[in-house]
C-alpha cells in the first residue's frame, strides 16, 4: 500500500486474490496477482479510517487499460458507490460495482465491494484506481481474460467437460502420419506454467497492429475474432517479433529440429529469455501446439486439428495440379501441393460480424503456420467451419484457402520428355481425409471430417463445391466463368473407376489429354499396394504391388517402382530406390510384385522426412503412351521408448522416472540425447546426453523428479541419435497432493 493511499482515509485493501482467482478458474496462473475473467464479479474489501457515508463522500473507482484509455473505446470505465458517476453517452464496456450489504459495516468503514467487468471488455492488463474525499490512489493491477463460463462472453462454451478440455487441460494429443497410417503423439501445452502471464501479454503487445496504433489495438481486444487473428500472426515470425521460425528442410544445427519439441512452454520460455527473438525451428504441428497454448491461456476454447491429404492451393482455383515424370516421380512444377498432413487450431467463438442469427458461430479455423498472406500478414482465420461446410467462400477470414485445404479437386499430369503434359487422373476425393482431433476426456482420435464437408462425391458435396467457386469474391466474373466451363468439360469425361484400394489407383478409364476428352477405351488394369508386415523403422520394409488384368488377352507390361523420401508438406526430398521389371500378365490373373526397401537405403534420407512415397508406373507395351499409376504412403513405426514412474507420485516428494530403449539395428547409435519434459513435473525441459548404444543393447536411464502440481500429468521423453530422429515416449501419472501438515 502506497503512502498516498494511507494518507487518504483508507486503512487497508484486501484484493482476496486466492478466492477470486479460484472462482475465476485462474488460480493455476497466479497466486500473487489478480487474474480475472470478464463478465464475472470479483470481491474487494476496503477498510476506511472513518465511517462510510455514501451520500456525503462517495467512493469512485476507475479501470483502464492501454496507453490512451477512453470510455468511447471501452478501455476506460468510471463507476462508484453510489452510482452517480456520469459516463460518456458513447461509453463502451462499462464496469459495475455494488456494496455487499451483508458483509459490509459502513459505520466501521469496512466495505465488501463486488466489482463486475463487462463481458465485452477488452482483455489485458488493467489499472484499478480509487477516489475518495477528492483524493485518488492506485488500488491494484489486474489481468482480464476471456470467460467461456460466462453466457454473455462471445467465447461462452456451455459444456463443462469441453471447457475443462479446451481451456484448462494442459496436455493433449496431436495426430501425424498419413490418412491411412495415423500416428498419435502427446503434446504438452503447459498454458499455466511459470511466466505464461508475462509471455502472453507480451505476445499481444508486440504484434504489428499494436506498433502501428497501440490505442486502437488495445481497444479491439474485446473481440475474440481480432485477438485470435493477432495470435495467429504472432506465433510465426514472418512479419513481426513472433515466436517461431519455420523451416521445412536443410540444416537445423543453429536451433532445434521441429520434431524435437514435445510441448509449447519450452518454446515460449525460450522466446522470453531470448528477448523475444524467434525460436528455431517449427513446422505446422509445432505452430499449432504453441497457438493452442496461448489461446487456452487467454480463455478462448481451442483444440488442435489434423487434416490428412491437406491441399495448399496457391492460385485460388480450388484445384490442385500435381506433375509426375515417366518414372512416377513427383516433380515440383507448381506451387500447388498436397501435404501428407497439416495441423491447425480451431477456436470456439461467436461470429456476429458474419451473421446476426449465429449461423457461423462455433468452431473457427485459426492457423499460425505461415503459408499465405492474409491482409498483408502471415496469418489465417478465424474461418468458420460452418462456412467451409456450406462453401461460403466470400466470408472473412480466409475461408477460400481453408475450403481448398479440405475439399479441393485434384488433377495429376504426366510430363513428357519434351515438356508436354498429359492429364491422367482427376478426382474429387483425394483431398481432406480423416480430419482428426483429440476426443474430450480421452486420448482417442475423433474424426470430424463431416463437420467440414459432406460425403465426398455426393450430390450435396458437388453442389457445395460449385457454389464455393462462385462465392469467392476475390475472383472476377471472367475467372469464375472460365472455371465453370472447365468444370463442365471435366464432367463430360469418362468416370473414374473406384477400386477401393489403399494406394490411389489410376486406371484406363480416367486418362485424357489436356485438350481432348474423347479418349478411346483401353484394356483395364487394377493396381493396389499391400504391406507384407507393419513398416518398422530400423527394419527392411516389405510391400507388394498387385496388378490384375481385367482383360481377356495377355498384356505385356513394363513396371517401374520408385521410392521417394517425402516431407510432410508434400515435397519430395530424396529418391531412395528405383527398379524396373518386364512381364506378361495373363487374362483375369493377378501379378504380385515384391518391393523391398532395405533399412540401409532409407535410414539417412528418412531422418528428416515423415514418409516414403512408393509409386508404381505400369505400362502396357501395346499402348505405351498412356501408363497407369498407383501410389502409397509408407509411414514408419518407430521403435518404442518405454517410460515409467516408480513409487507413489506426490507433490513435493522426489520420485524416479525410468526410461528404457533397445537398439534394434546392427549399428552403434551415436550422438544420443534424452530430453525430458512435462507440465507439473519439470519446470522446463531437461536434456541428458547418453553414451553410444551398441547393436541390440538395452539402455536404462533413471531421472529423479519432484512434482509441483497435483492431478493427472504426462511425462514426455524424446530420444534422438544418429539413426533415429526424435523418437517419442510418454507416461501419464496421477500426482497426489502434498502431505498435509
Amino acid at each position: 500500500m502506497t503512502e498516498e493511499f494511507k494518507e487518504l482515509v483508507f486503512v487497508e485493501v484486501d484484493l482476496q486474490i486466492e478466492t477470486n482467482n479460484d472462482k475465476h478458474h485462474t488460480s493455476e496462473i497466479s497466486v500473487d496477482q489478480l487474474v480475472l475473467r470478464r463478465g464475472q464479479p470479483f470481491n474487494l474489501i476496503i477498510k476506511l479510517a472513518q465511517p462510510f457515508n455514501p451520500t456525503r463522500d462517495p467512493l469512485n473507482m476507475s479501470a483502464q487499460t492501454g496507453s490512451k484509455p477512453t470510455e468511447e473505446a471501452g478501455t476506460l470505465s468510471h463507476f462508484g458507490i453510489p452510482d452517480r458517476v456520469k459516463c460518456s453517452p458513447a461509453a463502451k464496456a462499462v464496469w459495475m460495482i455494488t456494496c455487499h450489504s451483508a458483509n459490509s459495516m459502513p459505520r466501521q468503514g469496512i466495505l465488501n465491494l463486488v466489482v463486475t467487468p463487462p463481458a465485452d471488455a477488452p482483455i489485458g492488463e488493467y489499472s484499478l484506481t480509487v477516489e475518495h474525499k477528492s483524493k485518488k490512489a492506485f488500488l491494484a493491477t489486474l489481468v482480464l481474460l476471456f470467460n467461456p463460463w460466462c453466457t454473455g462472453d462471445s467465447v461462452f462454451l456451455s459444456d463443462e467437460k469441453e471447457r475443462q478440455e479446451y481451456v484448462m487441460k494442459e496436455d493433449g494429443t496431436i495426430f501425424q502420419g498419413s490418412w491411412n497410417h495415423i500416428k498419435p503423439f502427446d503434446w504438452d501445452f503447459g498454458q499455466f506454467e511459470d511466466h505464461m502471464l508475462t509471455i502472453c501479454m507480451k505476445i499481444l503487445d508486440l504484434n504489428h497492429k499494436h506498433n502501428d496504433d497501440p490505442a486502437a489495438d488495445v481497444a479491439a481486444r474485446w473481440d475474440a475474432t481480432y485477438v485470435s487473428r493477432v495470435i495467429s500472426a504472432m506465433i510465426n515470425s514472418e512479419d513481426d517479433h513472433g515466436v517461431l521460425e519455420g523451416r521445412w528442410g536443410g540444416s537445423y544445427n543453429d536451433g532445434k529440429s521441429p520434431s524435437h519439441w514435445s510441448g509449447s512452454h519450452d518454446i515460449l520460455l525460450k522466446w522470453l529469455r531470448q528477448d523475444f527473438h524467434r525460436v528455431k525451428y517449427g513446422q505446422c504441428w509445432v505452430f499449432a501446439g504453441v497457438m493452442c497454448t496461448v489461446m487456452r491461456f487467454l480463455g478462448i476454447p481451442c483444440r488442435v486439428v489434423t487434416n490428412f491429404e491437406s491441399a495448399h492451393d496457391t492460385n485460388k482455383n480450388l484445384i490442385i495440379d500435381s506433375y509426375y515424370d515417366d518414372n512416377g516421380v513427383r516433380e515440383n512444377e507448381t506451387h500447388d501441393s498436397v501435404w501428407n498432413f497439416h495441423v491447425w487450431c480451431e477456436a470456439w467463438m461467436k461470429r456476429p460480424d458474419l451473421s446476426g442469427d449465429g449461423k457461423f458461430d462455433g468452431w473457427q479455423v485459426v492457423d499460425p503456420t505461415p503459408q499465405e498472406m492474409s491482409d498483408g500478414v502471415y496469418c489465417c482465420g478465424p474461418a468458420p467451419v460452418m462456412a467451409i461446410l456450406h462453401g461460403e467462400t466470400h466470408l472473412n477470414y480466409d475461408v477460400p484457402f481453408v475450403f481448398a485445404e479440405v475439399n479441393a479437386d485434384w488433377r495429376e499430369w504426366w510430363v513428357e520428355a519434351d515438356g508436354s503434359r498429359l492429364k491422367f487422373w482427376s478426382g474429387t476425393d483425394g483431398v481432406g481425409r480423416n480430419i482428426s482431433t483429440k476426443e474430450v476426456g480421452s486420448k482417442k482420435r475423433l474424426d470430424i471430417t463431416d463437420i467440414y464437408k459432406h460425403a465426398e462425391g455426393s450430390k450435396k458435396e458437388r453442389d457445395v463445391f460449385k457454389y464455393a467457386t462462385t462465392r469467392d469474391y476475390s475472383k472476377d466474373d471472367e475467372e469464375v466463368e472460365v472455371e465453370e466451363e472447365e468444370e463442365e468439360e471435366e464432367e463430360e469425361e469418362e468416370e473414374v473407376e473406384d477400386t477401393g484400394n489403399a494406394g490411389m489407383e489410376e486406371n484406363a478409364n480416367n486418362i485424357s489429354t489436356e485438350d481432348s476428352i474423347d479418349v478411346p477405351p483401353r484394356p483395364k488394369l487394377s493396381l493396389r499396394f499391400q504391406e507384407e508386415a507393419k513398416p518398422e523403422n530400423g527394419k527392411d520394409v516389405k510391400l507388394k504391388l498387385v496388378v490384375h488384368n481385367k482383360n481377356k488377352v495377355d498384356m505385356p507390361l513394363s513396371i517401374t517402382i520408385s521410392v521417394q523420401a517425402m516431407k510432410h508438406n508434400g515435397t519430395p526430398s530424396t529418391n531412395i530406390k528405383k527398379e524396373m521389371i518386364e512381364v506378361t500378365l495373363q487374362p483375369s490373373k493377378d501379378l504380385s510384385v515384391p518391393i523391398l526397401i532395405p533399412f540401409v537405403l532409407y535410414t539417412k534420407p528418412m531422418l528428416d522426412c515423415e514418409s516414403m512415397k512408393v509409386s508404381a508406373v505400369v505400362t502396357n507395351k501395346l499402348d505405351p503412351d498412356r501408363p497407369h499409376l498407383a501410389k502409397d504412403n509408407v509411414v514408419l513405426v518407430d521403435p518404442p521408448v518405454s517410460v515409467t514412474m516408480t513409487d507413489i507420485v506426490r507433490v513435493g516428494k522426489q520420485c524416479l522416472a525410468e526410461v528404457s530403449f533397445n537398439n534394434p539395428i546392427d549399428l552403434t547409435l551415436t550422438n544420443c540425447t534424452l530430453t525430458f519434459s512435462g507440465s507439473g513435473l519439470l519446470k522446463e525441459e531437461y536434456e541428458l546426453p547418453h553414451e553410444d548404444v551398441k547393436p541390440n543393447d538395452l539402455i536404462r536411464v533413471k531421472l529423479p523428479i519432484v512434482p509441483y502440481k497435483a492431478g493427472e500429468k504426462t511425462l514426455l521423453v524424446d530420444f534422438d541419435c544418429s539413426n533415429f530422429r526424435d523418437i517419442k515416449g510418454s507416461c501419464t501419472v496421477n500426482v497426489k497432493p502434498a502431505f498435509s501438515s
